[in-house]
């Protein structure tokens, strides 16, 4: 203790972030980024279990060919709603909290750069969910119009009042996107100000290169969506003439505005899961991440990429014929950095010495579903064969199939992996596989079968449809519900171990980062004594120490 400063044990002794009796701290404006993170995490969690109920509810209503489950304008609103709280209230919020507990420890920062500028972009979500979910309650909502909102559909008021559910669905996307711009102001100055002594470019790990590239795209890509809806919303209420064509307006100038986001906004949601499988792979095959540097930049390539290959969702929108051509090549050319990933992520597990807990299920379960995404995109990259299946199940499976299969297994590895850190407790490993199996058994049975569904031409966004494509429903619905029972042994597992698992050590995996040097869950500052790094973040197998201070920190540490 005597090494160590007053700051330092003041900061020892103040209550952990997890800890059982400082639960009060998740409910209050804190500026801890653990906390934020934590935040973060649990209020997505709760609107992905909203976003599941209204899934659900739509393959039962497609599980036989017939409308008899809910009125089909309830049924179109529930649609537009289950697509919008999936992307707007679970997949960036969810990747926001995982990215806000774990940046500032992988680079040895005591916090984010603006702490309070932090706080305002988490209390903005549960502020616009709310507002979102009214938007399906009051009349006029975005029932028709889709998660998308294209004018002219979207501008119909058919209640004729200055507040009905469409004007509140823009308001919530709105207020989403100034927030999200506000974390990414935040990500961004952080990676580059404040990193530790010794941190350089490349000695930073690959989860924070995938979280600088996908930032990066919101700072660029989400002002264009942002100011389409502001201006959707002036059209929809002041009489303004921007989209609608009755009065001079463009309506496809919004399709332009809204995919030159609401495309690279994959890349944001992927770029984070491809982080997490350059943390997780290396850690069970205890090998050392093949081509780091590589890997680490083809993630600035696919940022720079994502800017230049939006007008493929609108081959079927009267493009001409040369800018087809161009973005069916860009869309193609973006397969490579991607490419590049997954080779390095399988040489990486090749030979090694696996260890299949939880975390690596999920983590191979997510890179085998991205790997059948990844063939579907290509060929929907291609202009013919995007032109036929255009707006058919086929786009919904392969989109699920990036979304679902991809990136919320991805989600749930890196939960597993980084749980006893954030919480102090192991998790149940039986709870935990059996939540794999029927995870991946259920998303498989769930969106695979949307694909020979497309190519017959099933068109996306009907509540009954013809009897030849029964077979292909019944076992997508049948998989969507296994989908949402498997929910249950997370949720038993997540709380149940939170409340009374085993204390978890600070390193339970043997990982190597910053992050495993510090307690678990880190003290309120991180690190009483800044790490000084002095080698690449991936040594498994060598024996060079990632810091050269290790003494220190493990003082400070041992006193927890």
């Amino acid at each position: 203790m005597t090494n160590l400063s007053v700051e330092a044990i003041a900061q020892i002794e103040q209550p952990l972030p997890g800890a059982p009796d400082n639960w009060k701290r998740f409910f209050s404006f804190s500026t801890d980024h653990k906390v934020i993170g934590i935040q973060y995490l649990v209020t997505s969690f709760f609107f992905f279990l909203v976003g599941g109920i209204f899934a659900m509810i739509i393959r039962g209503e497609l599980i036989t060919p017939e409308s008899d489950l809910v009125d089909r304008a309830v049924y179109n609103a529930m649609f537009t709603m289950h697509g919008t709280v999936m992307l707007f209230l679970w997949t960036f919020p969810v990747l926001l909290g995982l990215s806000n507990y774990l940046v500032p420890l992988m680079i040895g920062a005591q916090d984010m750069a603006f702490p309070r500028l932090n706080a305002v972009a988490f209390w903005m979500v549960p502020v616009f969910g709310s507002i979102l979910m009214a938007s399906f309650f009051i009349p006029g909502g975005p029932s028709q119009s889709g998660w998308w909102a294209y004018p002219p559909v979207s501008l119909q008021n058919p209640t004729g009042n200055l507040i009905n559910g469409q004007f509140l669905w823009l308001l919530a996307v709105a207020i989403s996107g100034v927030a999200s711009i506000m974390g990414a102001i935040n990500f961004v100055t952080t990676i580059f100000r404040m990193r530790t002594t010794g941190m350089t470019w490349f000695k930073m790990p690959v989860f924070v290169w995938t979280v600088l590239a996908a930032q990066i795209i919101q700072l660029f890509g989400l002002p264009a969506l942002t100011a389409g809806a502001v201006m959707l919303l002036s059209d929809l209420t002041f009489g303004t003439s921007f989209f609608d064509p009755a009065k001079g307006g463009d309506p496809v100038l919004f399709q332009h505005f809204f995919w030159f986001y609401s495309h690279p906004a994959v890349y944001v949601i992927i770029l984070p899961v491809f982080g997490v499988f350059s943390e997780i792979f290396p850690v069970y095959a205890r090998k050392p991440l093949f081509g780091y540097k590589v890997v680490a930049v083809s993630s600035l390539i696919i940022t720079g990429l994502s800017a230049i290959v939006w007008v493929h969702h609108m081959f079927a929108s009267g493009t001409p014929s040369w800018m087809r051509m161009l973005f069916m090549a860009t869309t193609m050319l973006i397969s490579v950095p991607t490419g590049i990933k997954v080779f390095a992520w399988v040489a990486t597990i090749w030979g090694g010495k696996i260890k299949l807990t939880t975390a690596m299920l999920f983590g191979l379960g997510a890179l085998v579903m991205f790997v059948f995404a990844g063939i579907t995109g290509v060929m929907l990259a291609s202009v013919p064969v995007d032109i036929h299946v255009n707006n058919t199940y086929f786009v919904v499976g392969h989109f699920h199939y990036v979304i679902y299969g991809a990136t919320v297994l991805g989600i749930y590895a890196a939960i597993y992996h980084w749980f006893p850190k954030m919480t102090g407790r192991m998790y149940s490993e039986g709870l935990g596989k059996l939540h794999f199996i029927l995870t991946f058994i259920g998303t498989n049975a769930c969106f695979f079968p949307m694909h020979p569904l497309g190519l017959q031409g099933m068109p996306r966004r009907v509540a009954s449809y013809d009897p030849e494509f029964a077979f292909w429903n019944v076992i997508a619905s049948l998989g969507g519900f296994l989908l949402g029972m498997s929910t249950l042994p997370f949720i038993l597992n997540m709380v149940g171990s939170w409340v009374q698992g085993e204390k978890a050590p600070k390193n339970p995996w043997r990982a190597i980062g910053l992050e495993w040097l510090v307690s678990s869950p880190p003290t309120v500052e991180n690190f009483a004594e800044l790490p000084i790094v002095i080698s690449e973040p991936y040594g498994y197998g060598k024996d060079e120490p990632l810091v050269s201070n290790p003494d220190e920190l493990e003082v400070a540490h041992a006193t927890n």
